[in-house]
């Protein structure tokens, strides 16, 4: 499909989000700039406000319509990208465009596994108790979010409360990898002692596959 040329209110629309100008944000509206206009990169206003996380641009913008989940060339979406900065105030603008949780990255993945992977705290903690996603959903690499967390992370303080969070949340410490390997199997292997610790407590505990959770 032919993308339409960008007109000069969609550009400096775009121009505006990505450096966070709410006010030639606003000015490029009312001259009739599209909000779903893309760059050549395919990315949208809305996204190029939510990788640089500029917070009242992406309010202005999800408040005149703007797709939250409109994914670029490389699957990014603004919903998804909050994942990966660990933004919880972009999370939070975008909630009021109804994200759809279950919309996948490049790699299968929803946004909580690469904030896990990145040890995003405050973030995986958000997301969890304030949407529905899938504490259990597996990605193409066979991968959780727990299981990134502990194969991907460092094993140190944030992913130790990275994993607290998660198993608080019904993440199932059972699922293993597609080799079938175990987070805890994981953490033994990488030398994270702490974070065994928490995983064979979880084990212990017994418990189950978490509730809705999607592979």
């Amino acid at each position: 499909m032919t993308r339409k040329p960008l007109s000069p209110a969609d550009t400096a629309l775009s121009d505006a989000a990505a450096s966070g100008d709410t006010a030639a944000a606003r000015a490029a509206l009312a001259a009739g700039a599209r909000t779903e206009a893309r760059d050549e990169r395919g990315r949208t206003p809305l996204l190029r406000a939510a990788l640089a996380d500029h917070v009242e641009v992406a309010r202005l913008l999800v408040a005149s319509g703007a797709d939250v989940d409109a994914q670029d060339g490389r699957r990014d979406s603004p919903w998804l990208v909050t994942g990966v900065t660990g933004s919880v105030a972009m999370m939070r603008a975008l909630l009021p465009g109804d994200p759809d949780v279950t919309l996948t990255n490049r790699y299968g993945g929803v946004s909580v596994i690469p904030a896990s992977e990145r040890g995003h705290v405050g973030y995986v903690r958000a997301v969890l108790a304030e949407t529905g996603i899938a504490v259990d959903h597996v990605n193409r690499l066979g991968w959780t979010a727990l299981l990134e967390a502990v194969i991907l992370g460092d094993g140190g303080r944030d992913h130790q409360e990275v994993v607290r969070i998660l198993l608080a949340a019904g993440a199932d410490p059972f699922l293993p990898d597609g080799h079938g390997v175990t987070a805890l199997a994981h953490a033994r292997r990488l030398g994270f002692t702490a974070l065994a610790d928490l995983l064979r407590a979880a084990e212990e505990a017994g418990a189950g596959p978490a509730a809705g959770s999607t592979r």
